[in-house]
């Protein structure tokens, strides 16, 4: 729950801040001389993609909060199952086990979104964000495409 007080609060600021610098864009282009206006165009560009960002970091999020529920209420959220050290953080050589253990099923399944899903808690685990990132974004996919129960 406060993992997502603190996101919704952050988009929040994001979009005051998107308008902010749009309201800034605009004001420039109305200035009217040529300079102005290409700054100001450039500057609206700024939040557009910012914008764009926010949205699909969002969808992401969504997406990957559902599969987790589904996961979840079928019993197969991965255990855990990590050696940490005093202070908490993860032992990168359990990690490591694990994730072999995680990729061996992926290719053994390549079709199931549970497997994918599995795989890029995996990967978190291990510190290798990017990867788990693409990971989800595959049981993402895959789930989309099987038929919702």
């Amino acid at each position: 729950m406060r993992a997502k007080i603190t996101y919704f609060v952050t988009a929040a600021v994001l979009v005051v801040y998107f308008a902010l610098v749009g309201a800034r864009g605009v004001w420039l282009i109305q200035d009217g001389r040529p300079v102005t206006v290409v700054l100001g165009l450039s500057v609206l560009v700024l939040p557009v993609i910012g914008v764009w960002f926010l949205v699909r970091t969002t969808r992401f999020a969504r997406d990957a909060g559902r599969l987790a529920r589904e996961l979840e209420a079928e019993g197969g959220l991965p255990e855990d199952e990590l050696v940490r050290t005093p202070s908490g953080r993860i032992d990168r050589s359990s990690a490591d086990a694990v994730f072999a253990r995680r990729k061996a099923e992926t290719e053994a399944a390549p079709e199931d979104w549970r497997t994918w899903f599995r795989l890029a808690v995996a990967y978190h685990d291990a510190r290798d964000t990017p990867r788990a990132r693409k990971a989800m974004q595959r049981a993402i996919a895959l789930r989309g495409k099987a038929p919702q129960t």
